[in-house]
């Protein structure tokens, strides 16, 4: 049976009766005719990266983790009922997320149609290209098992595009295929430096390959107390190869540190700076999303968002971790309009403070609106009921405004992208930030840990002006993974991994906020019993467990008792 790839529309003049019964399929492009050419598998693959931007933001593995993170709370409103159950690892139904699961799948799907039709190609302009094309969709195919492995534990392993019916395969086969798809990728990917403006950004290389590979193992082996990760054949892969991989990575791909942490997030952007007071004062100059050679693995975004097409052309994440309906975001200059989820806990703002108390990153990564040194005119507590409220909101992923001249001599305060690309204001889908999936700081840090050496590390804080540490602790590394990554949708992970989930989420009991304007304390109930309950794992969706006739059984922790 042939299977569908995708529809095109022909316009086309029916001239006689011969065309009229010609039996070609004129209207389907299908496995026996697609792809034929080269730039036919490069469309088929740009198919498979689509996916990466499309998944309901409310169900995205970033938004997801961050909420489940120490680091932050789930704010909104009342209304916004799974940002508060995400937050406490619980549910409002048993259907949270369908749409990850669906665009994960539809993901690997596409990814396995490629793996599959390659030879049906006739002619490749490039002898190598088939070989490049079949690495990226390895590598996507692990990147979307990998993150439906970090939401639910377990998921069927598919690897064909046959209609099948697969119970949660086991932890180990599930991580044996990345592994091997992740290995396939850094084996038969070029050794092509990274370059600014390079018409393959966004693409899987060599070097993302390696260090996903890397963030997989640390995963694996810490979370499921493993030494090795698995692979397919019965053998393995070990730390040390780990190491090489990673060693290659930073000495070989051409990626590095910006020179200043400030200058990675738009706010420093060139139509927004010079009238942000915390961009001046510290000299700051935005390198980009296009030249940005510390980005590693990035998910794109672009001017293009429109409610008529896709608005997930436009990062709808920043719009969610944006500050909620002020009266005059000219007061709040230069940050700009959003839902309000994720308000920063103060337990960071005081743990961070307390460990690093002259850390330029915590101000370049975190508002605070009483800071006089954010010149913020006013901000009202309590803008369209915003709750969970703390003052303090991320500054790398939020909406960022600028000045535009008006024709009658005023100026209008919009989006940077207004200003920068030409985009017609509309703060739903004006974000065209990327969203940065590893960055040269994670992977020093990911040797840092391997390889439990210091030297790593330091490199990290001497971008940030910190002294060198002179020995090399996990508790070193474990804080500067949390000050340098903070908010970069890691955090929730890492503490799985080490183990030391229960004990720091825990924290956010008691913390401060306030509801609508009105003084306020969380109660998280017991975070503790609710990680033992569910390993920190979220409920797959019962439509799927239902459209399995019960092979799919349900992630350990969700039943009626997960309830908000």
């Amino acid at each position: 049976m042939k299977k569908i790839a995708f529809l095109i529309l022909l316009v086309s003049f029916i001239t006689g009766c011969d065309s009229f019964l010609d039996s070609d399929n004129l209207v389907k492009k299908d496995t026996s005719n697609f792809p034929e050419t080269s730039q036919d598998a490069l469309d088929a693959l740009t198919g498979v990266y689509t996916v990466l931007p499309s998944v309901n933001v409310n169900q995205c593995t970033f938004l997801v983790s961050e909420l489940l993170s120490d680091d932050r709370l789930g704010g909104g409103t009342l209304v916004d009922r799974s940002w508060g159950a995400i937050d406490q690892l619980k549910k409002i139904n048993d259907d949270m997320f369908p749409d990850f699961w669906k665009k994960m799948y539809q993901g690997i799907f596409r990814a396995n149609m490629l793996l599959e039709t390659l030879d049906v190609v006739k002619t490749w302009e490039k002898p190598e290209l088939k070989d490049q094309i079949a690495a990226e969709a390895r590598f996507l195919r692990a990147y979307f098992y990998f993150d439906l492995c970090r939401m639910f534990g377990t998921v069927p392993l598919v690897l064909t595009t046959e209609a099948v019916n697969n119970p949660r395969a086991e932890v180990k086969d599930l991580y044996a295929q990345i592994a091997d798809d992740l290995i396939y990728a850094i084996q038969t990917l070029p050794n092509r430096r990274y370059e600014a403006k390079d018409g393959q950004l966004g693409h899987a290389t060599k070097w993302a390959a390696e260090s996903l590979l890397a963030r997989v193992y640390l995963f694996y082996t810490g979370y499921y107390k493993q030494d090795v990760l698995p692979l397919p054949d019965g053998g393995s892969v070990t730390k040390q190869e780990v190491i090489n991989w990673l060693d290659d990575c930073i000495n070989n791909s051409g990626h590095g540190l910006v020179s200043n942490f400030g200058n990675l997030w738009p706010y420093a952007n060139s139509a927004t700076a010079p009238d942000y007071k915390f961009a001046v004062d510290n000299n700051l100059n935005w390198v980009g999303d296009d030249q940005n050679n510390e980005t590693i693995f990035a998910i794109k975004y672009s001017a293009m968002g429109n409610h008529s097409t896709s608005i997930y052309y436009s990062n709808q994440p920043v719009l969610y971790f944006s500050i909620r309906e002020q009266p005059d975001y000219e007061n709040i200059f230069p940050f700009g309009q959003g839902w309000g989820a994720g308000t920063v806990s103060t337990s960071l703002i005081e743990d961070w403070e307390a460990s690093e108390p002259n850390d330029f990153r915590r101000t370049a990564s975190i508002l605070d609106v009483n800071n006089p040194d954010e010149n913020i005119k006013s901000y009202t507590w309590g803008a369209s009921m915003q709750i969970q409220e703390t003052g303090y909101w991320q500054k790398k992923y939020i909406a960022i405004n600028a000045h535009q001249a008006k024709s009658d001599g005023t100026t209008a305060c919009v989006n940077y992208s207004c200003v920068l690309y030409g985009r017609t204001p509309d703060f739903q889908i004006d974000n065209t930030q990327d969203q940065v999936i590893i960055r040269y700081a994670d992977v020093l840090l990911m040797m840092a840990e391997l390889k439990k050496d210091v030297s790593y590390l330091n490199r990290v804080r001497e971008r940030a002006g910190l002294a060198p540490l002179a020995v090399y602790t996990d508790k070193a590394l474990q804080d500067e993974r949390r000050w340098e990554l903070a908010f970069e949708g890691v955090r929730y992970y890492d503490l799985l991994r080490w183990g030391i989930a229960a004990e720091a989420l825990g924290k956010q009991n008691g913390v401060k906020v306030k509801n609508n304007g009105v003084d306020d304390v969380m109660n998280m109930g017991n975070l503790v019993q609710r990680l033992q309950e569910t390993g920190g794992f979220m409920p797959i969706p019962k439509t799927q467990i239902d459209l399995s006739a019960g092979v799919l059984e349900q992630t350990p922790g969700w039943g009626n008792e997960a309830l908000y």
